[in-house]
């Protein structure tokens, strides 16, 4: 698993984020999509979301930088032990951050089962 490149990788999340239902991304207004080796801090971390939810969107000013959904590789591959469970990984990752655009606690998502 360790083998898979970037460029496969920022594949497989295109792939993920095409899989999403229309609903789920039709709201999403100024976001987007990065993949990067791992964060920062060191954390094994799947991804992350920065920025201004729908909730807090009322502080957000014309001209302001793209929300970022980031994903990290070596974490989710880390997490995987099959090309299938990465895909399975990427895809609830991207649910879970695009949740959190949407003002959705971190409580709430695990109660409706997306984290």
């Amino acid at each position: 698993m360790e083998n898979i490149t970037l460029d496969e990788f920022e594949h497989l999340v295109s792939e993920g984020i095409d899989s999403l239902p229309n609903e789920m991304l039709n709201a999403l207004d100024n976001v987007i999509f990065l993949v990067e080796d791992e964060p920062e801090d060191g954390s094994d971390t799947l991804g992350v979301y920065e920025g201004f939810s729908l909730q807090e969107r009322g502080l957000y000013g014309y001209g302001e930088e793209p929300d970022r959904i980031i994903l990290f590789r070596k974490p989710l591959i880390a997490h995987s032990d099959s090309l299938e469970s990465l895909v399975k990984e990427i895809r609830v990752t991207l649910v879970h951050e695009i949740a959190h655009f949407y003002g959705i606690s971190e409580e709430r998502i695990h109660e409706l089962g997306w984290g």
